[in-house]
């Protein structure tokens, strides 16, 4: 299991022999392991790991007394008898990943607002034709003459975004160690500056 927290930089491009190839670069750790969970003690096997040292940084209220800004738990798949290989105060770093790595990627997506059903659901616009002054997107009828009321799960406007993605299967291209940066192809979810969980099941 390799497990590490960072934050999203931004999107560049790279070439790859004679194709050039999109990639999400990352800035990765350090990390800390804060805690160690087994199954014969908690319930289940994971790994919390802290990221983002506070020190002596200005903080709020909630934070003090907290050692790190973001503390994740990551959950552990493990055989009976097979050890945990984090140890509690190990310092994980850019070096945990390979080149060649398939990764998965979790992070909260960019927040849209509130959006119309054309956008949010990609549904079809009305025909812009008489009679549809000012309605060209909106989604009509939303009920029928029986049972007389809206659906559950109708397709309809609402917020979008802002929530919990997770993309697997993202190659590692590039590590530069020196500086804790890693070059993923492909896209990553979120806006730049947002914390990512960086995860592979070995």
């Amino acid at each position: 299991m390799k497990a590490i927290l960072g934050k999203k930089i931004g999107n560049s491009q790279i070439f790859q022999g004679d194709s050039i190839i999109g990639i999400t670069l990352l800035e990765v750790g350090p990390c800390k392991v804060t805690q160690v969970k087994t199954k014969e003690k908690d319930g289940y096997d994971a790994v919390q790991l802290g990221f983002e040292d506070l020190g002596k940084n200005k903080i709020g209220k909630s934070q003090k007394g907290k050692e790190f800004r973001y503390l994740t738990e990551f959950r552990i798949q493990k055989s009976p008898g097979d050890a945990i290989q984090y140890a509690q105060g190990t310092v994980i770093d850019a070096s945990v990943l390979a080149e060649g790595d398939k990764v998965t990627i979790s992070a909260i997506s960019k927040g849209k607002g509130f959006q119309g059903a054309v956008r949010r659901y990609k549904v079809k616009a009305r025909v812009a034709s008489h009679g549809v002054k000012h309605e060209h997107r909106t989604i009509g009828s939303i009920g029928s003459s029986f049972p007389e009321r809206v659906v559950p799960g109708k397709k309809m406007p609402g917020r979008m975004g802002g929530e919990r993605v997770t993309v697997k299967n993202l190659k590692v291209v590039k590590i530069d160690k020196e500086h804790n940066l890693v070059a993923l192809e492909g896209a990553v979810p979120g806006k730049n500056g947002t914390v990512v969980e960086i995860s592979s099941q070995s």
